[in-house]
């Protein structure tokens, strides 16, 4: 769960125009009412490009940049940080390697058995 967000910017940048422009329209007023249990906090930092940080509960964070993006853009990436978890994305499991493939072969939808009879014998060796 997300416990603070912050906005860095830049007062005169142009990369910062339109986070400039988000906090300006009250963009970031609007996402912290909405969300009450999120700290929000709007930093100012010249001469650098904007970017969002959000720090979680579980005391992971996410770093993400918004240099000339869209007003679109940086509420979507407000959301998508307020609904992700913090964890890095990781890879789950391997695949499945064997000596002995599957010797049920693949399926095909031209493969018709339904209707066939098939004899087994059991050999003992």
């Amino acid at each position: 769960q997300l416990a603070k967000l912050r906005v860095v910017f830049c007062e005169h940048g142009g990369s910062s125009n339109l986070v400039r422009e988000y906090i300006k329209t009250g963009g970031i007023v609007q996402f912290a009412t909405d969300n009450p249990t999120v700290e929000v906090e709007a930093n100012l930092r010249n001469g650098k490009h904007p970017y969002i940080k959000a720090e979680y509960i579980t005391g992971f964070s996410k770093q993400v940049c918004v240099k000339n993006e869209s007003l679109e853009r940086i509420q979507d990436v407000m959301s998508m940080l307020n609904n992700s978890s913090g964890r890095k994305i990781s890879k789950i499991g391997n695949p499945v390697r064997t000596d002995t493939p599957s010797v049920q072969g693949v399926w095909t939808p031209m493969l018709d058995i339904a209707d066939k009879s098939f004899e087994v014998k059991i050999i003992q060796g």
